[in-house]
Parts: structure tokens; C-alpha cells; sequence
């Protein structure tokens, strides 16, 4: 296979309901499906809401904030957990296409809440990436991830995997990357603004592959949505009443060459993205630049990737 369509599903999530979330990325990635593609990709932390409050709503992430702890309880309730049989529709739909979704979510592992870009894949359990380091504010929500889920899926027509967001800023992450040769790299953002489109188009170059920077839309008007979908909170509500914006993940997704060249771009509202991609192109790349190789120096840098999952408790037998 050297031609593989692909899509962005440029949508607005659903704030702090997980079940509502699931039901429309389902029914998003059908759509995108059934109108060809092969390869679907979503947004950071799609499923639950890029937690925008941290950045929007003034003093949301001074301690003990009532609002912030009213939401962090709701995702603790309410977020993904490892096996999570609401997840199948999703695992139905590949393993009945073909085609292969990549998803964020707020997940739940014993008492935290990671950051994670699932990736489903016919016949195969989703592929985990557990963002590395959460950014400045995250820090209140999430756990950081570990080597362990730094990995790529195989297909027939070449290697996949995620980065998320500001990992795209960390050169030894996208070095581990490049070593596993991705044909296609999901960049997963809450909104793709010119530095995060600059990001992904400078990975794309760097690795010689194709990238799919997928943001999110999300307004102000869908936390009230999300948080009456879960039963309200005075205490949240009374955080985002006091977020001042309206649009607040405004897209721009788009999709990019391995010459990092814009082969599809988004605009601000709720689209579905697609784009027939060309996999030859990343091999004829390759000629000029190879950073995992010709274009490496293995006889001065050296990388070590620890890729042991880190439980912080090891029970003895």
C-alpha cells in the first residue's frame, strides 16, 4: 500500500462526560470511515475536554480552588480506566473497518489521572502514550507518563505512534521516536496557533513522515454542557462563569508532508479533515535526511531510553 487516506476529526468534545464523549467519537470516526479514511485522529484529551479552566478562568489554579477540585473529582469519577469496557465501539469500529483511530483521554490509573493518546488498531489492544510531562498547570490534573509507553503500531503500510502537545518541544522524546521510524506521527493538541503548527511541521521534516496535527474546538458554552451531563457543580460552574472568552480551542488542524509542506489545513469550526497520503514520499526523503541514521553521529550522542514502567510500589513474592 503506498496511498492511504486519512482524516482529523476537528470536533468539540463533551466537558467531563466520557459516556456522551465516546458515543460522538464513535459516530465522528464512522463518518470519517465511511468517507474513505483509513487512518482517524483526534484531538488532546478529546474524550473529557482539554481542561481549559486552568488557563481561563482567573485564580483556578491557586490551591485548593473549590471549582478545580469540583472537576478534578468528576474526572476521577468519570475518566477512562485501562480495559475500559466503554471503550469498545471504538475497538468494534476498527476491528470492523480496518481502520485505525488515535484518541485522547483523561485516564484514571489507581488515584491519578494521566494524560493519554490512545491508539486504536484492528485486532489489537490500543496502544497507550501517557504524555511524558504535563505543562505548567496540567501539573494539578495529571500524572506524568513513562517510557513505557513509547511505542509506535506496526501496520502493513508502515509505522504510527503520538506525541502529545508540548512533548513535540522535547528533542530526546522525538529522538526516541525517529528511532522507531514512524510513516505516520499523530500531533495532538488542544489547538493547533502558529507555534504548535510550527512544531508539527518542523516533526514532519525532521522525522520524514506524514503528520496529523489534530486540535480540538471548544467554547465556553460547552463546560455548562458537559457539567450538567454529569450532574452539576456550584463550585465549577461558578469557575467557569468567570472565564471571560468564548472560543477558547479554536482548530486548525492540518495535515503535513515529511517536506513539511501543508497538504490539508482546518479552519475554526467543527470539520472533518482528509487527505490522501503518498507513503513513497517518505522514503524519497530520506535521501537528504535521515536523523535516526546517515544524517545521525551514533560515535558522539547516545541516546538511552528506559522503557520499564515506573508503579512507584513493587510488591515482593
Amino acid at each position: 500500500m503506498t496511498q492511504l487516506p486519512v482524516a482529523i476529526c476537528q470536533a468539540a468534545p463533551i466537558p467531563l462526560d466520557f459516556n456522551g464523549g465516546i458515543e460522538k467519537a464513535t459516530r465522528l470516526s464512522r463518518e470519517a470511515i465511511e468517507t474513505g479514511a483509513r487512518f482517524v485522529a483526534f484531538g488532546e484529551t478529546w474524550l473529557g475536554g482539554y481542561p481549559l479552566w486552568l488557563d481561563e478562568s482567573p485564580g483556578a489554579a491557586l490551591w485548593d480552588h473549590p471549582g478545580t477540585r469540583a472537576c478534578h473529582q468528576i474526572m476521577l469519577d468519570n475518566a477512562v480506566v485501562p480495559g475500559d469496557e466503554r471503550l469498545l465501539p471504538l475497538q468494534e469500529l476498527c476491528d470492523e473497518s480496518g481502520a485505525c483511530i488515535s484518541i485522547g483521554a483523561h485516564e484514571r490509573v489507581r488515584s491519578s489521572l494521566y494524560n493519554n493518546q490512545l491508539l486504536f488498531r484492528p485486532g489489537l489492544p490500543p496502544l497507550d502514550h501517557r504524555k511524558l510531562v504535563p505543562t505548567h498547570g496540567e501539573r494539578l490534573i495529571w500524572m506524568r507518563g513513562d517510557g513505557s509507553t513509547l511505542g509506535v503500531h506496526e501496520a502493513e503500510w508502515g509505522n504510527a505512534g503520538n506525541l502529545i502537545c508540548w512533548e513535540h518541544w522535547m528533542p530526546l522524546a522525538r529522538a526516541a521516536m525517529h528511532n522507531l521510524g514512524e510513516s505516520l506521527h499523530v500531533a495532538a493538541w488542544p489547538t493547533v496557533r502558529e507555534e504548535y503548527a510550527l512544531a508539527s511541521r518542523h516533526y514532519a521534516m525532521e522525522a520524514r513522515c506524514f503528520v496529523l496535527a489534530a486540535g480540538l474546538v471548544q467554547h465556553r458554552d460547552d463546560l455548562f454542557d458537559g457539567l450538567e451531563r454529569v450532574g452539576g457543580s456550584p463550585e465549577a460552574r461558578e469557575m467557569f462563569e468567570a472565564i471571560e472568552s468564548e472560543a477558547l480551542n479554536r482548530g486548525g488542524s492540518m495535515i503535513i508532508a515529511p517536506d513539511a509542506r501543508v497538504l490539508a489545513q482546518a479552519g475554526e469550526g467543527q470539520e472533518i479533515l482528509h487527505a490522501e497520503l503518498d507513503l513513497s514520499e517518505r522514503g524519497q526523503g530520506l535521501t537528504s535526511l535521515d536523523t535516526d541514521g546517515h544524517y545521525s553521529r551514533p560515535d558522539v550522542f547516545e541516546l538511552s531510553i528506559d522503557t520499564r514502567a515506573k508503579d512507584g510500589v513493587n510488591w515482593g513474592t
